[in-house]
């Protein structure tokens, strides 16, 4: 069978594989090249004939753990159907659409990684759909503050995302999906991603519910703060600030890719806790996510929300992440923002062997509050307010966690939400788990995320609403569960403090 479809844009032609049809690599835009790698995204342009969409297009230039590859020519939207999907639309049937955005800190990552496949959401029934954008000094590097740069646009990576979410609005229907019932989820950056998509009005009605995993929420900052981070890169290439806008469009992609590495090795020196250069505050998105959230810019939007009992492991114990690790770091940072005044308090709080215990370390315990606990518990309470809105923590500590000293750190959730099991990473993760403990963790996890994709409430019996800072939190473990946790110490001692976004 021929399984093509009718986009605003021409005819595309998917591929059957495992009883899925699968249709990947399609333009969503057209391509930033030449005079657009400085723009932001624009439209996709209409073609004729049936173009074949059997492959995944080119990931986005990026630095891949010292290896440069990638193309700017990325920016194409898979969409994976379940079985017998032909059948479905014949009869009318209009499936729930699932958006993954990838994670990678804005700077690496790939729609097409093999745990992002979407196979197994596909089997349950959802019509799911991810997409690459561009990364790092192409996407989210921001020029505005500089003379001349008047023409580089800012939150190019955004407008990616942007424009993507409108292709879905406008063309999944087509593919058998409803575009009245969107979920938009991601991990890490995708995390934040999502929350910051919230804020954005451009995208307003093309979505109803949202899944942040390990969102970073505060890392929006204003073109001033980031420029402090892009002086870094211009360091890192040699460069002044003199004619910056025909450097950057004569400048050779794979050099402006190193510098940004260079940025990120000297960075914590300067501003310790910075995180890499993000979205900023422009037209696109006029306010801090979680300031809008709190006012209700997104109202009716169901959200799940949560992160790793360990988080900061991965980034503390690690050179050159920008974490502070050490008190004097610590310091440091609350002085180059003002907070000195509140630095001992924070020192009291964590500095406890109480809680050292539970976390390993103050400076993980730290690390996790302040780049996603902290925030997301305030995501969850301000959107509480305004939608149905669950808040979750993942504490399945593994053999491989245990023996490698990481405890339940960042993206370790992410095998048990796409249950790929045959996944590099997957098998390293549940070695020494029985299959028992893998598959109910897996059915736990991935079973709640389907559920609120379909139905919009992730397990009525079991995890209540989110209500406030003392609130029933869903504890993802060996043995899943519902804990009403206190966070109100939590956002006291944090109360009112801004960081690097300002």
């Amino acid at each position: 069978m021929n399984h093509i479809v009718e986009t605003k844009y021409g005819k595309v032609e998917g591929f059957e594989e495992n009883s899925l049809v699968k249709y990947l690599g399609i333009p969503f835009a057209e391509q930033p090249v030449g005079a657009l790698v400085w723009k932001r995204c624009r439209e996709c342009k209409p073609w004729d004939g049936v173009l074949e969409a059997k492959a995944y297009g080119p990931v986005a230039l990026q630095d891949d753990k010292g290896i440069f590859q990638g193309s700017n020519e990325c920016l194409t939207i898979n969409v994976v159907c379940p079985e017998n999907i032909e059948e479905k639309k014949a009869a009318g049937e209009k499936l729930p659409v699932f958006v993954w955005i990838h994670g990678g800190g804005y700077m690496c990552g790939s729609a097409s990684d093999t745990l992002y496949h979407g196979d197994t959401f596909a089997q349950d029934g959802v019509i799911y759909v991810n997409f690459q954008y561009r990364l790092g000094v192409f996407g989210f590097y921001d020029f505005s503050t500089y003379e001349g740069c008047e023409e580089i646009e800012s939150n190019r990576g955004l407008s990616d995302m942007i424009m993507a979410l409108k292709w879905i609005h406008e063309n999944i229907a087509a593919f058998g999906g409803d575009p009245e019932n969107v979920t938009i989820a991601g991990e890490s950056a995708g995390g934040a991603a999502v929350v910051t998509l919230m804020a954005v009005p451009a995208v307003q009605g093309y979505f109803q519910k949202v899944i942040a995993q390990s969102a970073l929420c505060n890392c929006v900052m204003t073109p001033q703060m980031q420029r402090k981070n892009v002086d870094l890169f211009l360091e890192g290439m040699g460069w002044d600030d003199r004619n910056l806008a025909e450097k950057l469009k004569n400048g050779d992609a794979e050099e402006m890719i190193k510098a940004t590495r260079y940025q990120e090795r000297v960075h914590q020196y300067h501003y310790p806790g910075i995180f890499e250069p993000g979205p900023v505050i422009d037209d696109l998105l006029p306010r801090r996510p979680l300031d809008a959230i709190k006012d209700g810019c997104a109202k009716g939007v169901k959200l799940i929300i949560g992160d790793n009992l360990h988080e900061g492991t991965m980034f503390v114990h690690e050179e050159n992440t920008g974490f502070p690790n050490s008190w004097e770091m610590v310091h440091d940072m609350f002085g180059q923002n003002g907070h000195l005044d509140g630095y001992d308090a924070i020192k009291a709080y964590y500095d406890d062997p109480a809680k050292e215990e539970k976390y390993g370390s103050p400076f993980v315990h730290f690390a996790t509050d302040y780049v996603w606990e902290m925030p997301s518990v305030k995501a969850a309470m301000y959107q509480g307010q305004y939608a149905d809105t669950w808040m979750y923590r993942f504490e399945y500590l593994t053999e491989f966690a245990k023996k490698t000293g990481m405890l339940v750190t960042h993206a370790f959730d992410l095998p048990c939400v796409f249950g790929v099991k045959e996944h590099e990473f997957s098998k390293v993760f549940f070695e020494g788990e029985s299959e028992e403990a893998a598959n109910k963790i897996i059915s736990d996890m991935h079973g709640a995320w389907v559920r609120f994709i379909k139905t919009g409430d992730p397990d009525p019996e079991n995890w209540p609403k989110y209500e406030g800072a003392v609130s029933p939190v869903r504890i993802f473990d060996h043995e899943t569960r519902t804990e009403v946790l206190d966070r109100s110490e939590l956002m006291n001692v944090w109360d009112d403090m801004r960081f690097y976004e300002d």
